[in-house]
């Protein structure tokens, strides 16, 4: 495995973004790492090598970014690969849910990705090569979960930007894969990075059902690995040709599946009516 990348990794002082770079910095990586938080950051890695770089990063702010991807550049040599990993859940009806905190959602787990793209771009494209993940959802293919849709939304947001960004830098051999995990172990069914309206609204049991599995039964007891989940990440950097879409995880394989399936039986159903919608033929 080439030893030699350099990595930029957002949302790195816990979840899935912290076990990536200690896995990224084990296996010999130069990895910066980025967290709101920074002295959470030194405090979660306490890697004393020069291969590590924690940077304070302000996703709402592209000036941060910006510095943040200059920093990178200088003090490590370069940057290869770029995992957009920040963002939060938020766990709430589309009706409970406030216009701020449904646009708060988007800011960071959308709009604070595009500042990442739009600084690292320019970087891979002149040395014509590198990789982007951007990290979504499993929600970000499935939106049936009661609760989840502005996530999700989100999330989807993250799927399609990434198609149209891979079709976009492909000349310049950079690739692009978004990654929907299921459910992981880590800390983001936690009160830190699980969001809930500050308004609910009582009606909506499955909702607050929903909640309640979430943080009290599903929370610790995830089914997937995250060392195992980085490695796959580390071995798709490496791979001559990598996939667009990569699913993380059984359970996502699954969702996967059954809205595919879905999709097919929709299309096959409607199909003689929905196609019967062009202008006559001339003759």
């Amino acid at each position: 495995m080439n030893t030699k990348k350099i990595w930029f990794v957002t949302g790195a002082s816990k979840g899935l973004g912290l076990t990536l770079v200690q896995q990224l910095l084990a296996a010999g990586y130069a990895v910066a790492a980025t967290s709101r938080n920074l002295a959470e950051l030194t405090q979660a890695v306490s890697a004393a090598t020069d291969r590590f770089l924690p940077l304070h990063l302000d996703l709402s702010s592209e000036a941060s970014v910006r510095q943040a991807i200059e920093a990178t550049v200088s003090t490590l040599g370069g940057l290869d690969v770029v995992v957009n990993n920040a963002g939060y859940g938020l766990l709430g009806g589309l009706e409970e849910l406030s216009d701020q905190e449904a646009r708060q959602n988007f800011d960071v787990n959308v709009f604070g990705l595009l500042h990442v793209l739009r600084q690292a771009t320019p970087h891979l494209r002149q040395q014509r090569g590198g990789h982007v993940f951007n990290i979504s959802s499993i929600g970000g293919f499935s939106g049936a979960f009661p609760g989840f849709g502005i996530y999700c939304a989100t999330k989807f947001a993250v799927a399609g930007l990434t198609e149209s960004y891979a079709a976009e830098v492909k000349d310049f051999n950079i690739r692009a894969t978004v990654v929907y995990p299921g459910y992981f172990r880590t800390e983001f069914l936690s009160s830190g990075s699980l969001g809930t309206p500050k308004n609910p609204i009582n009606a909506y049991q499955s909702i607050r059902d929903s909640q309640a599995a979430h943080e009290q039964q599903i929370n610790g007891n995830q089914p997937g690995d995250p060392v195992k989940a980085a490695q796959v990440l580390m071995q798709v950097s490496a791979a001559e040709n990598p996939p667009v879409h990569l699913f993380l995880g059984e359970d996502a394989y699954q969702v996967a599946d059954q809205k595919i399936a879905t999709i097919q039986h929709d299309l096959q159903q409607w199909q003689g009516v929905a196609t019967a919608t062009s202008f006559p033929v001339e003759a």
